[in-house]
């Protein structure tokens, strides 16, 4: 698994949201620009094509992405997630920096795909058992 597994609604709704942050905000293209936009902490969603070839080259970002608290989503097809980004060629991610008119629809995406509570309560508990055994 490269990033977060989403409803075929929701991938529609993510590649909808790159194509509007495309025109009224601004976008990252390609792994190493995506790369820069999460370690520098400025992605506010991140999509990642889970038929990139060969999966290595992003295999990073899901782990960046987690360690920065930005939504990384996985979408089936990097030719889709290139033709949302407005690329004649397929890309294996893309980051939304700046949102423009897609606020909103990022903000429900992030809603409905983010970690329970309780999963990040687990998270936190084994860091800190973690902690204590070094």
């Amino acid at each position: 698994m490269v990033g977060k597994e989403i409803s075929k609604e929701m991938v529609d709704k993510v590649l909808e949201a790159i194509e509007i942050a495309k025109t009224t905000g601004k976008i990252k293209k390609g792994t190493n620009e995506t790369t820069k936009a999460v370690e520098r902490g400025t992605a506010k969603l991140v999509a990642v094509a889970k038929d990139a070839s060969p999966p290595e080259i992003v295999m990073h970002i899901p782990l960046l992405s987690e360690e920065k608290g930005i939504l990384c989503v996985e979408i089936p097809s990097k030719e889709a997630l290139g033709a949302s980004a407005g690329i004649d060629v397929p890309t294996a991610s893309v980051a939304i920096v700046q949102e423009g008119e897609a606020k909103k629809l990022i903000k429900e995406i992030v809603e409905k795909n983010k970690p329970a509570k309780k999963e990040e309560a687990q998270k936190e508990e084994a860091q800190k058992e973690e902690k204590k055994t070094e």
